[in-house]
């Protein structure tokens, strides 16, 4: 088995977020998976959780890992709010989902 490391981590909850955003095909009909913002909401939560329980605590690298996953997710999600609302903005209030933030 292959060493576990951080970044692996990061990975995984990202995935886990990509899964929720429909980007990979569900394996027993290979249709395109649902999209379930709220879900993906979690997954980026926590991520930030993470984030700040590990404050201090990272390599350089592994600091600058997450902060780069998590901005690509929060961009994802803000957009994919923006898209289901049809308003440019992600509630039509001109604020970002709590995610996003």
């Amino acid at each position: 088995m292959s060493e576990v490391t951080f970044n692996a981590l990061v990975v995984s909850l990202a995935t886990t977020a990509a899964v929720h955003f429909g980007d990979m095909a569900d394996p027993a009909t290979g249709r395109p998976g649902r999209t379930n913002l709220e879900g993906a909401g979690q997954a980026i939560e926590m991520l930030a959780l993470l984030e700040r329980k590990t404050a201090g605590n990272l390599t350089r690298g592994e600091s600058a890992f997450l902060v780069q996953v998590l901005a690509e997710l929060r961009r994802r999600l803000l957009d994919a709010h923006r898209a289901r609302n049809g308003t440019g903005r992600a509630d039509g209030s001109g604020r970002p989902p709590a995610a996003a933030t």
